[in-house]
């Protein structure tokens, strides 16, 4: 008899009542990797305040669930506040460590550049911690991130200097075409 065949990753917009969970996952990351250069964990009020910052600027925030269980999340955010970046959106995406290899980034970054496509956006950029992180950079290659950069030891995080690479894509006509107004 074959294996069964593992459940995928459904993937919707994120509520305020699964900002617990998200908060969770975070903190593991925070306190156990180097995808994100935060130290401290941010607390549950903390994370409310992203997450409706988040919402406030019509932006997705996403989540995804194997089993009705949140395994993972993922948002896109301005990528720099000047104006001349307004067509521009950074990713963040975070799966629990035991979800893992089962497709949960995949699922949550087809979906997030799906949505930061039909928004008018017309490039995302990955800011991946750790140039070991071979994981984010292959899923992001995966989804059509080319490279466009190191910054060298930029970060020093448990006790060690950590690089961090900048990967990016083109969403709709990317530069193709001019974009419409957005101010």
């Amino acid at each position: 008899m074959p294996a069964p065949i593992p459940p995928r990753p459904h993937v919707r917009d994120a509520r305020l009542d699964d900002l617990p969970r998200i908060q969770e996952i975070y903190a593991q990351h925070v306190l156990t990797g180097l995808a994100s250069f935060e130290e401290t964990p941010p607390d549950l009020s903390e994370m409310t305040r992203r997450f409706e910052a988040t919402l406030a600027r019509e932006l997705p925030f996403l989540v995804a669930e194997i089993d009705g269980k949140l395994a993972g999340y993922s948002y896109a955010g301005p990528y720099r506040p000047r104006p001349a970046y307004r067509f521009c959106l950074e990713n963040s995406v975070y799966v629990e460590a035991e979800a893992v290899g089962r497709g949960v980034g995949s699922a949550l970054l087809i979906e997030l550049i799906r949505r930061c496509g039909n928004l008018g956006y017309r490039q995302l950029i990955a800011v991946i911690g750790d140039s070991a992180n071979h994981a984010s950079i292959r899923l992001h290659e995966k989804h059509g991130f080319t490279r466009a950069g190191q910054l060298k030891s930029i970060g020093f995080k448990f006790g060690r200097w950590v690089d961090s690479v900048i990967m990016q894509r083109e969403l709709g006509d990317g530069d193709g075409t001019l974009p419409g107004i957005r101010s």
